[in-house]
């Protein structure tokens, strides 16, 4: 039976991989306006301004690029305590640890494809020093002066060898809500998107055509308005940053969207999804057919075919 909506408040925070961990670091915080808040070895904690916890995006140092973790929060301690229940009732049993600054002990533990997700509760509440205090006391910290200033991190895209059993794992023991898939002419589904909350989604999982397990698609950061998201296609050609694709809108979901590489290699959205919210609690789960794929995104933009192709970790 699949778990009321709420056990999992929202996505915290991921920890990608780079190769280039100084290069990382300056992509971050001069071209997205993320703020550096720790260090600890090989890993620089960051936030987004608008973030309540110690961080929104951990980047560890490492021989190839990839993600090494998604974080969820629960809602509460006995919302924590049930689905460590459930998972290790369905074979997905994993360990505390405590390894984060700011986080309490975190349950950690895998989807069906190997990614590794971290379910955990307890928080440090972020406290802004004087360089960082925002005019507004509902606001965790000020805006940064700089780069594009993205407001939160948004969603989480896996690539998977089994698009369905992963989206099961996160509606089934999670308690995920799907609200749009695309279903292959084979009857396959090769794309499902899931939400805990009433964003129209947080996770994705996209098939990976090389049949690979644990690899990233992207990770997603939210801007305020489309035309920051405009503004950051001006910047990343002023910064040297690669674009991939965009600035457009994507047909699926409604997001306006910007795909840039960092210099890890790991590709990042910004997107611009706060307009839409899915908030009948019987929303029917919208199937797209591949025929409707094919037209393209909503204005007519083809999908590039490295948006089929790169993922992290690049394959030998």
């Amino acid at each position: 039976m699949t778990p009321p909506l709420g056990d999992i408040a929202h996505v915290g925070h991921a920890e990608l991989l780079t190769p280039d961990l100084d290069g990382s670091v300056r992509f971050f915080t001069d071209y997205l306006g993320l703020t550096v808040n720790g260090q600890s070895g090989d890993s620089v904690y960051l936030r987004t301004f608008d973030d309540y916890e110690h961080h929104s995006l951990v980047l560890t140092a490492a021989e190839k690029p990839g993600l090494r973790r998604t974080a969820l929060r629960t809602s509460s301690e006995e919302a924590l305590r049930r689905r460590v229940a459930a998972l290790e009732a369905t074979g997905h049993a994993g360990r505390w640890v405590e390894d984060e600054p700011g986080i309490g002990t975190l349950y950690l533990t895998a989807d069906p494809d190997g990614h590794e997700i971290a379910l955990y509760w307890e928080t440090e509440y972020y406290e802004a020093p004087p360089e960082f205090r925002p005019a507004l006391k509902n606001q965790p910290q000020a805006k940064p002066n700089r780069g594009v200033g993205v407001r939160r991190l948004d969603h989480i895209n896996f690539l998977a060898a089994d698009v369905a059993a992963n989206a099961d794992f996160q509606q089934q023991v999670l308690g995920a809500r799907p609200t749009e898939q695309i279903r292959l002419d084979t009857g396959t589904i090769g794309a499902k998107w899931l939400t805990f909350s009433n964003k129209s989604y947080d996770v994705v999982y996209t098939a990976d055509r090389t049949g690979s397990t644990g690899r990233l698609h992207h990770i997603a950061f939210a801007t305020d308005t489309r035309e920051d998201i405009l503004r950051a296609a001006d910047l990343a050609i002023d910064s040297d940053v690669f674009i991939e694709t965009g600035p457009h809108k994507h047909a699926i979901q409604q997001t306006f969207f910007l795909y840039v590489y960092e210099p890890g290699g790991n590709r990042i959205e910004l997107c611009n999804p706060l307009t839409r919210l899915v908030l009948a609690p019987d929303w029917p789960l919208v199937t797209w057919t591949e025929a409707e794929r094919a037209k393209g995104q909503a204005w007519g933009l083809q999908t590039i075919e490295s948006f089929h192709t790169h993922g992290t970790p690049p394959l030998d």
